[in-house]
C-alpha cells in the first residue's frame, strides 16, 4: 500500500527530440548505469542534472519509429529488472519511403509492435499515427499518408493496443526549406472542415476495433467535433494512467514545456534527448526537429 508521504518520483521522456530506442541505446544505458543524465535546455542552454536512479524515476516513456534495437537488446527487460516502469509511444505511419525514407519496412515495424505488446503490457503502448500529411507531387496530384491506416489499425487491435494518437502536420519554415527542391512533395494544410471529416472517419474505423482516437495539439479541431464524438485530447505522457497502473505518486500538472494552448495534454516529465547532439537519422521530410543528412554508420556515442 502506497503512503501519502511517499516520495514523488519523476517521469523520464526518452525522447521527443530524437529517437533513442533506434539510435542511442548504448548511451542511454550507460547513463542509466551512472545514475544521471545531463540535459541541456534547447531554449536557454541551461544544463540540468537529472537523477536517473530507480528510486528517483517512476516511469520511462520511450518514443520511437523503430523499436528493433530495443527489442533485440532486451532493453525493456533489463530496465524492468532494475526497477523501472515503462511506457511506449510507437509511431507507425504508412509504408511510404517518400515521407519516411529511412525507417524499416512497415511489415518489420508491425512485427515490432506485436513483440512489444507480447513482451510488455499492451495497455502501456500508444500507437501514434502521426502526423497526417497532405501533399502534392505535381500541380494536380493530391495525396496523403493514410493508405496503410487500415492495415496498421487491424494489427494494433490484434496486439491489444487501445489508443491511437494523431495530429495534422505543422508546416514549419524548416520543413518548407527542406522540401523546396523539385523532387520533393509540396505539403499543404487541408481545410478545417476536411480535417474534421478525416478524424471522424478515423474514429469510426477505430471504434469498430475497440481503439480510441486521440488528437495531439489540435485544440481548434476538437472544438468543431459533434457532441457524440468520443475523440479526446491526447496525453502522450499520461501520468494519471501510469499511477493507475503502477501506483506511486506523480504530478498531474500539464507539462509547462509543451504546447498547452494548442491542446497538448501531456503531464509533467523530463525529456533527456537533444536535437543537436543526438540527431535523428530517420530523415523524415515532415520532421519538426533537425534530422541529420548523414547515414548513421559509425555514429558516435555521447559521453
Amino acid at each position: 500500500m502506497k503512503t501519502s508521504n511517499e516520495h514523488r518520483k519523476i517521469v523520464i521522456s526518452a525522447s521527443r527530440r530524437t529517437d533513442i530506442p533506434a539510435f542511442y541505446l548504448e548511451w542511454f544505458m550507460q547513463q542509466i548505469q551512472r545514475g544521471f543524465f545531463k540535459v541541456t535546455n534547447p531554449y536557454n542552454q541551461r544544463v540540468s542534472i537529472i537523477d536517473a536512479r530507480p528510486e528517483a524515476v517512476h516511469t520511462i516513456v520511450f518514443w520511437s519509429k523503430n523499436f528493433g534495437p530495443f527489442l533485440d537488446g532486451n532493453i525493456g527487460e533489463k530496465l524492468t529488472r532494475l526497477g523501472y516502469h515503462l511506457f511506449f509511444n510507437f509511431t507507425l505511419n504508412s509504408a511510404s519511403k517518400l515521407l519516411e525514407g529511412r525507417v524499416p519496412p512497415l511489415d518489420n515495424r508491425l512485427g515490432q509492435l506485436d513483440a512489444l505488446c507480447r513482451r510488455f503490457d499492451p495497455s502501456m503502448v500508444n500507437w501514434r499515427f502521426d502526423p497526417l500529411c497532405f501533399f502534392k507531387t505535381n500541380e494536380t496530384d493530391e495525396k496523403d499518408n493514410l493508405k496503410d491506416f487500415s492495415k496498421i489499425s487491424h494489427r494494433a487491435a490484434a496486439a491489444g493496443v487501445r489508443r491511437c494518437v494523431t495530429s495534422f502536420m505543422d508546416l514549419y519554415p524548416k520543413i518548407a526549406r527542406r522540401t523546396s527542391h523539385r523532387a520533393c512533395p509540396s505539403f499543404y494544410e487541408p481545410s478545417l472542415e476536411y480535417r474534421r471529416k478525416i478524424v471522424l472517419d478515423m474514429e469510426k474505423k477505430l471504434a469498430a476495433l475497440n481503439i480510441d482516437l486521440m488528437l495531439c495539439c489540435e485544440q481548434d479541431l476538437l472544438k468543431t467535433l459533434p457532441p457524440e464524438s468520443r475523440i479526446a485530447s491526447s496525453s502522450c505522457v499520461p501520468n494519471r494512467l501510469l499511477v493507475e497502473k503502477y501506483g506511486g505518486r506523480l504530478s498531474f500538472r500539464q507539462d509547462a514545456g509543451q504546447r498547452r494552448s494548442a491542446g497538448c495534454g501531456c503531464q509533467g516529465s523530463v525529456d533527456i534527448g537533444s536535437y543537436h547532439r543526438q540527431p535523428c537519422f530517420h530523415n523524415c521530410l515532415f520532421c519538426y526537429a533537425n534530422p541529420s543528412a548523414a547515414r548513421p554508420d559509425g555514429m558516435p556515442q555521447l559521453k
